[in-house]
C-alpha cells in the first residue's frame, strides 16, 4: 500500500490561494540509498516526436531488436483510469492523490548493462514525481525498502523522452529477472492526463557513461568532505591557537584569541563563499605574534567589488605554509552584534498561534480566536529585481541597489500591520523559490535540482551572497524599527522542513553534515543581519515531524539538531530556535493518539501531537540550551489534523485531535507555541482539509466554522473543558491525564 503520510503545503496570500507544486512524502530512506539516489536522479530529453506506434524508438540510443518493452496490468490500476490505446501506447487520468500501477511481469532477464527506464510521454500537466517499487513477483508485495523516488515528468503537449538511471537500484534490490515487475506511482496530485508508451530499459549511451563516472567522483569527493567536516567538529585543538570571541561593533570587527604556539601563524578571515576545509591557502590574512591577541579591523571593506561586511564572516587560525596553510582551530562567528536600537523582547502571551497568516480571510479570527502569534510566508526572489521599475522600492546593500516590488511589499506591511496592532508575535518563513529572473539565478544552489520546491541559497560566490544579504537586510530595516511603522517581524524560520531537503529546501542530494553547514550559513547569515536591527531576534530551524526516522530520502531532524549544536559548540553558539511540524503519523488521520512511530522515548521515529513530551523534554536539557542555560524557542509553526470529508464523523475526529494535542501542548514547558496549519481548508491541499474553515468555494458553507475553530476558540479559556468535553468519548479517554513521562 502507498504511503499517505505525505505532507503538502498550500497557503494563503494577499486573498489569492497560491500553491507548493509538490507533496513531500514522509517515509525513511536508509543512508545506503543515498548513493542509489545519486544515480537515480532522472534526466529529460525533449527529443522529436517519435511519431505513432506501439513502441516507438528512442532517440538515442535506437533499441535493439531483443529490446522487450514493459507493458501495464491495467487491472491494478489504483486511482488512475487507464485505457490502452494500442499494444504498448496508455491513456491515463489521475483521478486520486495516490496514483500508481503495476507492470506486468517481464518476460526474460533483463541485460545486467540495461540500466536507463525510459518511455515517451505527453503530459498537460507535471508530474512532480515517479517512485519506483522493484518486487519480486506480483504476488510478492511491493515496500518502502524497495523503491526510489525520482524525478518527475514536465507537462509537453507534444511527445518527449523522459529516461532515468536506475543503475543502483537494479544492483540493491537484484531485480532483472523474468518474472519481476514494476509498480509505477505517478506523483500524487489528481486531475493530470497521460499519454505514455515504449516503456523499457537500454543501455547507457557514451555520454551517460561519462556522466556517471563523473558523478561517481563527485560522490566520492563530497564522501571525503563530509569525513572531514565530522573531524573538524570532533577535533580538540590546543588552546594554545584559538579564536575565542568575535564581536561586531557598528563600524569595527574585533577578533579575539590566543596563539602562543611557536611557529608562522596568521588569523584568517572566512567569507560565507569560502569553504574553510577546501581551502588550502587561504586569502584574507592577518599576521599573529605569540600571546593572546585583539585585534581590530573596519567592518566594511571593499571586496569583490562590493562594500562587504565582515560581520558575515568567521574567524580561524592557521599555521602558515609554503603551498599549505594548516588549520589550528575552529573558525569563529561574530556573537556579540551591535544593534542600531533596542527592540523589545517580544514573547507570545499564549501558546495559540495560526499559521501562515494572510489577507484575505476574515481577520476577526485574530480576536476571536485569541491568537497570539502568527507565521506568516516570505517569498523574496518574485519581488525582488536588479533593475528598477515604476513601481518598486530601492534598496542599497553593499555598494549595489536592489528593487522591491512595491505592491508586494506592501501587502506584508498590511498583514504585519494587523498583526502589529494586536501584539501578535509573527515569525517570517523565508523561502527561496526557483526561478528564472536574475535574482533567481544568483540565488538558486547550484546543485539544486528540479525535485525541490524551493531552493538552498546559492551563498558559493560574491554576487550571491551579497544578493541575499540585500535581501535579508531589506526585510529586517524595514520590519525591525522603532516603533513598527510597517508592522513587526520579530523572527526568522528559515526555509522549510529542512530534514526534507530534497523536497523543501533543496540542493541536490548531500550527506548531511554538509547540508548543515550549508543550512547554517543561511541561518549565520540572517541572524548576523537581523540582530544588527533587533538584539533580541531569534532563527528558528524548521523541520518535519521525523525524527530518528529520515524525512522524505533525506535526514532525521533530531541528527541535524545534533549537528546544529555541535557546529555551535566549536564555531560560537547562537539564539537558533526550532520550529518544528508535528503533524499526526498518517496527515489524512486526525486520530493521532493511534500513531504506532511515535513512541515516549528519545529515540522515537516520529514526534507528532501523540508524544509531544519528547519535543518538550529535548528542549530542556542542558546541553541543549542556548549557551547551556536559556532554553531555545520552541514553536509547533505548522501542524494541523485533517477532516477527511465535512461529515459529522470526521469533524469530531478532527476536533478531538486538536483538543488532545492541547491538553499536553498546555502543559509541557519546553514548548512555546503552535501555530496551527491551514486557517482554511485549501483546495489545492491534495486532499486534506485541515484548516479550522471551510473551503472558500464550498457550495454549502463557504468558509464555514468547522467544529476545530470552535474548539481552537474555547482552548485556554474558562470554556475549555465544556467544549472539548465530547471529544473524550472519540479518544476513548476518560479524563485528561495524557501526559506520559518520557523514557
Amino acid at each position: 500500500m502507498k504511503r499517505v503520510d505525505f505532507k503538502p503545503k498550500g497557503i494563503l496570500s494577499a486573498g489569492v490561494f497560491w500553491q507548493r507544486s509538490v507533496a513531500v512524502c514522509r517515509k525513511a530512506v536508509p543512508a545506503l540509498m543515498v548513493a542509489a539516489l545519486l544515480l537515480a536522479s532522472c534526466g529529460k530529453d525533449n527529443g522529436d516526436d517519435p511519431g505513432p506506434g506501439p513502441n516507438p524508438p528512442d532517440p538515442d540510443p535506437t533499441p535493439t531488436p531483443k529490446t522487450e518493452y514493459l507493458t501495464f496490468a491495467t487491472k491494478t490500476a489504483n486511482q488512475i483510469s487507464v485505457k490502452e490505446v494500442s499494444t504498448g501506447e496508455y491513456e491515463m487520468s489521475m483521478t486520486g492523490t495516490d496514483p500508481y500501477i503495476f507492470t506486468n511481469s517481464l518476460e526474460r532477464t533483463n541485460p545486467a548493462d540495461s540500466c536507463i527506464l525510459t518511455f515517451q510521454y505527453r503530459c498537460d500537466k507535471e508530474i512532480s514525481f515517479l517512485q519506483l517499487f522493484f518486487a519480486s513477483t506480483p504476488s510478492s508485495g511491493v515496500s518502502e525498502d524497495r523503491s526510489v523516488k525520482v524525478d518527475g515528468i514536465p507537462a509537453s503537449q507534444t511527445w518527449k523522452t523522459w529516461k532515468a538511471n536506475v543503475s543502483e537500484s537494479l544492483v540493491k534490490f537484484a531485480w532483472g529477472k523474468a518474472g519481476n515487475c514494476l509498480r509505477v506511482d505517478f506523483g500524487d496530485k489528481s486531475g493530470i492526463k497521460l499519454y505514455i508508451k515504449g516503456i523499457h530499459f537500454r543501455g547507457m549511451t557514451e555520454q551517460e557513461k561519462q556522466e556517471a563516472e563523473e558523478e561517481e567522483e563527485n560522490s566520492k569527493s563530497e564522501a571525503a568532505f563530509e569525513n572531514n567536516l565530522k573531524s573538524y567538529l570532533s577535533t580538540l585543538y590546543p588552546s594554545s591557537t584559538s579564536v575565542t570571541s568575535v564581536e561586531a561593533g557598528l563600524t569595527k570587527i574585533t577578533v579575539k584569541g590566543n596563539c602562543s604556539a611557536s611557529g608562522s601563524y596568521s588569523l584568517c578571515e572566512i567569507p560565507p563563499y569560502v569553504d574553510l576545509l577546501k581551502t588550502t591557502k587561504f586569502e584574507f590574512k592577518t599576521a599573529l605574534t605569540d600571546g593572546t591577541f585583539s585585534k581590530e579591523m573596519d567592518r566594511y571593506v571593499e571586496r569583490d567589488g562590493f562594500k562587504y561586511d565582515r560581520t558575515l564572516s568567521k574567524w580561524a587560525i592557521v599555521e602558515n605554509g609554503d603551498t599549505k596553510d594548516k588549520l589550528v582551530s575552529h573558525a569563529r562567528y561574530a556573537t556579540e552584534i551591535a544593534s542600531t536600537q533596542q527592540l523589545p523582547a517580544a514573547k507570545p502571551a499564549s501558546k495559540k498561534g495560526l499559521g501562515g497568516y494572510h489577507l484575505g480571510g476574515p481577520e476577526s479570527d485574530l480576536d476571536d480566536l485569541g491568537i497570539t502569534s502568527i507565521t506568516m510566508n516570505v517569498s523574496f526572489v518574485g519581488m525582488m529585481s536588479l533593475s528598477p521599475s515604476g513601481n518598486s522600492i530601492a534598496h542599497e546593500y553593499g555598494g549595489k541597489t536592489y528593487y522591491f516590488d512595491k505592491g508586494s511589499v506592501e501587502n506584508y506591511d498590511k498583514t504585519l500591520q494587523a498583526a502589529q496592532k494586536r501584539n501578535i508575535v509573527v515569525a517570517a518563513i523565508l523561502l527561496v523559490a526557483p526561478s528564472s529572473s536574475e535574482v533567481g539565478k544568483l540565488l538558486l544552489h547550484p546543485d539544486y535540482t528540479s525535485r525541490g520546491i524551493y531552493t538552498m541559497p546559492n551563498m558559493t560566490n560574491p554576487e550571491s551572497v551579497n544578493c541575499y544579504a540585500a535581501a535579508l537586510d531589506f526585510l529586517a530595516s524595514r520590519y525591525c524599527q522603532t516603533g513598527s511603522p510597517y508592522g513587526r517581524i520579530h523572527h526568522w524560520i528559515m526555509h522549510n522542513e529542512v530534514d526534507a531537503g530534497l523536497d523543501w529546501t533543496n540542493m541536490g542530494v548531500k550527506p548531511i553534515t554538509i547540508y548543515t553547514d550549508t543550512y547554517l550559513k543561511s541561518m549565520r547569515m540572517c541572524y548576523n543581519i537581523a540582530r544588527q536591527y533587533d538584539p533580541n531576534t531569534e532563527v528558528f530551524a524548521s523541520f518535519t515531524h521525523s525524527w530518528t526516522e529520515a524525512a522524505s530520502d533525506s535526514y532525521a531532524s533530531r541528527d541535524m539538531l545534533d549537528l546544529l549544536r555541535k557546529f555551535g559548540t566549536a564555531e560560537g553558539d547562537f539564539q537558533w530556535a526550532v520550529a518544528y511540524h508535528p503533524y499526526p503519523q498518517d496527515l489524512n488521520d486526525a486520530k493521532t493518539w493511534n500513531d504506532n512511530k511515535a513512541s515516549f522515548n528519545m529515540n522515537t521515529k516520529l514526534v507528532t501531537f501523540k508524544n509531544l513530551e519528547v519535543l518538550s523534554a529535548w528542549a530542556q536539557k542542558s546541553e541543549n540550551k542556548y549557551k547551556k542555560t536559556i532554553k531555545r524557542s520552541v514553536w509547533l509553526s505548522e501542524n494541523g489534523t485533517n477532516s477527511r470529508t465535512y461529515a459529522d464523523m470526521y469533524l469530531k475526529e478532527q476536533a478531538a485531535g486538536f483538543a488532545y494535542a492541547w491538553k499536553k501542548l498546555k502543559k509541557l514547558d519546553g514548548i512555546d507555541a503552535m501555530q496551527w496549519h491551514n486557517w482554511i481548508d485549501h483546495p489545492e491541499e491534495y486532499g486534506l482539509r485541515i484548516g479550522l474553515r471551510k473551503f472558500p468555494n464550498d457550495p454549502d458553507d463557504p468558509m464555514g466554522r468547522k467544529l476545530v475553530w470552535y474548539a481552537y476558540q474555547a482552548a485556554g479559556t474558562s470554556t475549555e473543558d465544556a467544549v472539548f468535553e465530547p471529544y473524550k468519548a472519540v479518544i476513548g479517554i476518560d479524563n485528561w491525564n495524557i501526559i506520559q513521562e518520557v523514557q
